[in-house]
């Protein structure tokens, strides 16, 4: 895992593109199993998405917690203010569960920041099952 840090770190300095996003994607995983692993489950989801905050950071990692995000329509009218648990390094958004199995609303959750925010790549992360749980999502941008 540091490899991964030392390449994610190195390409952040450097413009790039989108390439390094899997290679940070794998570091937030890693983070999270390692907090799985000592956590357990059992815990409410600010003490998971609070220790992804501080590992991370401490990796050097920017990461910001409950960023807002508006929700506008067409016309550019606002018609909601959303907050998402975790925005890591300004491109890619994390949603935190503590419960004991994932459903389609916390993906349609995950979707609904992905597409408010602009992002193309989300990561849905469940400490509350017994197994430690991580879903990756791409959402493609309209052409």
């Amino acid at each position: 895992m540091e490899d991964w840090i030392r390449t994610l770190q190195r390409n952040h300095e450097s413009p790039s593109g989108d390439s390094d996003i899997f290679h940070l994607c794998d570091v937030v995983r890693e983070v999270g199993y390692r907090i799985h692993q000592y956590l357990r489950s059992g815990h409410v989801e600010k003490v998971y998405e609070n220790a992804l905050v501080h590992r991370l950071r401490k990796q050097g990692i920017e990461v910001r917690q409950k960023e807002p995000l508006k929700v506008l329509d067409e016309d550019g009218t606002l018609l909601g203010r959303l907050e998402v648990d975790l925005m890591i390094d300004n491109r890619l958004i994390v949603e935190v569960k503590a419960c004991r199995l994932l459903i389609d609303e916390h993906v349609a959750q995950l979707l609904g920041y992905l597409r408010a925010c602009g992002f193309e790549h989300g990561l849905l992360i469940n400490f509350g099952a017994q197994k430690f749980q991580i879903k990756k999502y791409i959402l493609s941008r309209e052409r």
